[in-house]
């Protein structure tokens, strides 16, 4: 067991761009940021690129990136992560997806969350679509709210099928945007995903539950957004890697099954939702009593990225300042400086666009007995000025593990 255990606290989407109705600052440089500030401040900082070129710009390859997978030999997409984060094993000839439950009006794609569907609401959903497209090859499982997993069983279907992320194509007619084979192998896979993308909304506009939202003046989830597939890959563990123990938080099933390939301890927190409303305390007193145990421990928070797909500044802003002192300052107060602390984004999701870019992120780390840089604050420009530079994949778990090896 280390002697010196390690949190990292990931704002998921907390980077961002100059904003002019902030006087020309990013929201991490207006916001109010005491702790993570002290990080920055004692420690040594950088940016981490987690998006390189030749891979998608999603959540799974920016925390593999930060987590020291290697991208070019373990990644396996979104779908068999989200299915290894519900728990769902996956056969041989098992492929996965993840699927979105959205809403669609004229054939165009207005929300890529649904409306943040409740959970009651997208499991009566899942159950209509294996009702119409199910059979014992085909099962649609529920997730959390519109995140939610397609399973495809038998050597009929392929995963070889080029798909794109429903959060980059806001306000685009979904036509525009159907899946196609990258192989002649998944021309049949390619055909079916684009049948229930077609077909689902008006299925789904008919359905008892959301004729129930709609006469309540609610969002619908009347379509279905399907990308990201992939069978099971071979990702090497934390204790493979860097002879640790880890323990994950959080309520995405994409980070929690990339936690649970990683050999991680997957820990739960009641009322934690993946959105603004989520349990911040029970979160930072999860990490709290898991940092006696475990030499690592990886803090996810989903809230700030869906609040800047949302474009809303002021709640992107409420949940910066909510992380830093509902989870953040929480769990550094109840350690001394024994305590490796590092704070830092997955990807930026800019206010301006409420999409993903492959924009380095601010990193900042506090390691026992390394000296602090002269950064003082934690934002997008003040920590390119830090000791570390410019670093990348592998890098940041490198500095914290492989030189305590």
């Amino acid at each position: 067991m280390r002697k010196n255990k390690t949190v990292i606290f990931l704002g998921d989407g907390m980077a961002d761009e100059p904003i002019a109705e902030l006087g020309g600052k990013t929201p991490l440089q207006f916001a109010n940021t005491p702790a993570m500030d002290s990080i920055a401040r004692d420690g040594v900082n950088g940016t981490l690129l987690t998006l390189p070129q030749g891979f998608p710009t999603s959540s799974e390859v920016a925390n593999m990136s930060v987590l020291g997978c290697d991208l070019e030999t373990e990644y396996c997409g979104r779908g068999p992560l989200e299915a290894a984060g519900r728990g769902i094993p996956l056969g041989p000839d098992d492929k996965a997806f993840r699927l979105n439950l959205v809403t669609i009006e004229n054939g165009v794609m207005k929300d890529f969350s649904g409306g943040h569907i409740a959970q009651s609401d997208a499991n009566e959903l899942i159950q209509v679509l294996n009702d119409n497209f199910g059979n014992s090859n085909i099962r649609f499982h529920p997730g959390v709210s519109y995140r939610n997993i397609l399973m495809l069983s038998g050597r009929e279907f392929s995963h070889k099928v080029k798909t794109e992320k429903p959060d980059d194509n806001h306000e685009e007619h979904l036509i525009d945007h159907l899946p196609s084979p990258l192989e002649p192998e998944a021309e049949a896979t390619s055909a079916f995903l684009r049948k229930i993308m077609t077909e689902a909304p008006a299925i789904l506009a008919a359905a008892p539950t959301n004729r129930r939202l709609a006469a309540a003046g609610k969002p619908i989830a009347n379509g279905v957004w399907p990308w990201s597939g992939g069978k099971a890959g071979s990702l090497r563990t934390l204790a493979q890697k860097y002879d640790i123990t880890g323990a994950v938080i959080s309520a995405v099933d994409v980070i929690v099954g990339l936690g649970r390939c990683l050999g991680m301890k997957i820990i739960t927190v009641p009322g934690a939702t993946g959105y603004i409303d989520t349990n911040y305390e029970g979160k930072a007193d999860a990490a709290i009593e898991a940092l006696k145990t475990y030499d690592l421990v990886y803090l996810h928070l989903e809230a700030i990225d869906e609040v800047s797909h949302e474009q809303d500044l002021k709640n992107k802003l409420r949940a910066i300042e909510n992380f830093d002192s509902r989870i953040v300052g929480r769990v550094l107060a109840a350690f001394g400086p024994e305590l490796n602390a590092v704070v830092l984004p997955d990807h930026p999701v800019p206010i301006a666009t409420g999409k993903h870019t492959r924009t380095p992120v601010p990193v900042a780390a506090r390691i026992a007995g390394k000296k602090p840089d002269s950064v003082k604050v934690f934002d997008e420009i003040a920590c390119k000025q830090g000791s570390l530079g410019a670093i990348k994949n592998g890098d940041l778990m490198n500095l914290l593990f492989k030189s305590l090896n």
